[in-house]
This record gives structure tokens, C-alpha cells and sequence, in this order.
């Protein structure tokens, strides 16, 4: 019965850690400051970049300030290389082939900075027809709010009851329930099963053909 489907991007579609990781030790690195692991930079993300930005600096240096200028840094960093060490998971392409022959409609739901989800999935998927591509814009909440989800489903005319949601992290599990929309977790992001678990995931996958079963 499901019409459509939505994804988070970091951890779901793309595996992004490594680029995400450079970008932000590349602008630690010019001010001097420590850098941090592949492992760190997966308990980081998920926030959205502010959050981002704020975790990877000491907390000395939290201040509205320097992370508004190391955001900036990162940002123009990050787009220039986003796209070196990222790659899609195994088995993402073909399912996204797969929903797209099914006549499923598919959409992104990303707490990552517009212009850089564009230019992921354009990148990545340039073959696969998403109805929405959303990320991080002024005036719209972050995810776990479900704002996005809101927009996402006006603009598709689809009932929440015929949408699935599918994410790696808690604060994914948590979106789609504060939706009212069906959810997945998956396994090969970012994140561990207990916190899928703990967040209320209604089912949990290991391989992206699985997500076909839920459907």
C-alpha cells in the first residue's frame, strides 16, 4: 500500500562520513584546533551542521561566533569536495531502480544544508526521479520536528498512512513518528540498532532489498 518513500540522505543513501570528516578537520586544522576520528564524526552528525560545527569545536569555543565562521569555512570546504571519499551503500542503487519500475514515489529528507543535499543526489542518482529534495533551508525545524515530512507530503498529495520512512538514526525514527508515518532503520549507517530500537524504529534492516518487504 505504499505510495511513497522517503530517505534520509547521510547514513541511509550516502555513505558521507569520510568527506564530512575531512571538511571539518580541514577548518579545525587552519585555526589550530584538534581533529577528530571517522568514529567521532559519526556521533557528530545527524543535527544538522550547526550541531555539527559546535561538537567538533572544544567547548571553550562554542561561542554564536566562531561557529557561525567555522560553519561558513566548512560549507564552502565541504562543497568543493563533497563528493571524494563519499559513496552510495551497497545495494541503494538498485533499490532506488527498483521503487522508481514500481512506480513508487521517492523523496529526501535531510537535515544537511540544501544546496548540499542537491548536489548529492544529483550527483549520485542522476537517473532516479526524486518528487522532493530537502534539506536544511531558514524557517523549516530540523528533523526529529516533522516539518519536512509535513512539506514533503503536501507536496505529493500522499497520505501519511501510505508513506514509509526510512533512516538510520533516532532522530529519523523519531521524525516519522512525530509524522505519523511508517518507519524503517537501517543498519548501515551512522548509528547502532539499540538506538533504532530504543527510538521506536517499526522495523529494522540489514540490506536495502529488504526495505522492498515493508513496503
Amino acid at each position: 500500500m505504499t505510495q511513497l518513500v522517503i530517505f534520509d540522505l547521510d547514513g541511509t543513501l550516502l555513505n558521507t562520513i569520510g568527506d564530512l570528516a575531512v571538511s571539518c578537520n580541514a577548518v579545525l586544522a587552519l585555526r589550530g584546533l584538534p581533529q577528530h576520528s571517522y568514529e567521532e564524526y559519526c556521533r557528530f552528525v545527524g543535527n544538522g551542521i550547526m550541531r555539527l560545527v559546535e561538537r567538533a569545536l572544544p567547548e571553550a569555543l562554542r561561542t554564536p561566533y566562531t561557529v557561525e565562521a567555522v560553519r561558513r569555512d566548512f560549507v564552502e570546504y565541504y562543497l568543493a569536495h563533497i563528493d571524494e571519499h563519499t559513496v552510495p551503500y551497497e545495494g541503494i542503487p538498485e533499490l532506488l531502480a527498483e521503487l522508481q519500475r514500481r512506480g513508487i514515489r521517492m523523496a529526501v529528507a535531510s537535515n544537511k544544508f540544501q544546496a548540499g543535499t542537491e548536489k548529492l543526489i544529483g550527483r549520485y542518482f542522476p537517473a532516479i526521479h526524486f518528487d522532493a529534495v530537502f534539506g536544511q533551508r531558514p524557517g523549516v525545524a530540523l528533523k526529529p520536528d516533522p516539518a519536512v515530512v509535513g512539506e514533503i507530503l503536501t507536496a505529493t498529495g500522499t497520505a501519511a498512512a501510505q508513506t514509509l520512512y526510512v533512516g538510520d538514526s533516532g532522530v529519523d525514527m523519531q521524525t516519522a513518528a512525530a509524522a505519523g508515518v511508517r518507519s524503517v532503520g537501517v543498519t548501515w549507517g551512522f548509528r547502532e540498532r539499540p538506538e533504532l530500537e530504543q527510538s521506536g524504529a517499526g522495523c529494522i534492516v540489514d540490506h536495502p532489498s529488504q526495505i522492498l518487504q515493508e513496503l
